[in-house]
């Protein structure tokens, strides 16, 4: 299980122009399932990227969760964070899991950090969506487990 953390400003997402989703501050996470993955991946995973102090204190310094700043949460279903890219041009998708186990982990990860009471949104897996957001700092992490 993959992900990528996006500290915000805000982030939408949208399908053919309609807004699905829209957050204000707060962390845009883009998640990603392979074929080895479960249920504890999903539940360290959301814990540890809600708890990760990557928010400014009020001395600038990167030291407060999600959870402490109160911040929105949008996820992002992202099946190309499971490709290979070692070899070839093409990337490779034989480690991503089957669609309906990966939607299963997804709602799954979309539960437990809802149960935190922040608010929590989220894109529609399967779809095509476009993303926006600004990044703030900018700040990015990969997380796996």
């Amino acid at each position: 299980m993959k992900l990528v953390l996006q500290r915000v400003a805000n982030a939408g997402v949208y399908i053919e122009g309609q807004t699905v989703a829209k957050i204000s501050q707060g962390l845009l996470i883009f998640f990603g399932v392979e074929k080895q993955d479960n249920s504890d991946k999903v539940n360290y995973l959301a814990d540890k990227a809600l708890k990760l102090r990557i928010f400014q204190d009020d001395k600038g310094k990167m030291n407060l969760s999600c959870l402490d700043v109160s911040g929105d949460v949008l996820v992002i279903s992202q099946f190309t964070l499971a490709g290979d890219c070692t070899k070839g041009k093409r990337p490779s998708f034989d480690n991503a899991a089957q669609p309906k186990e990966a939607k299963f982990l997804y709602r799954q990860f979309i539960e437990k950090v809802a149960e935190s009471g922040l608010t929590v949104k989220e894109g529609q897996f399967g779809a095509n969506m476009q993303v926006e957001l600004v990044n703030d700092g900018p700040v990015t992490f990969f997380l796996s487990r």
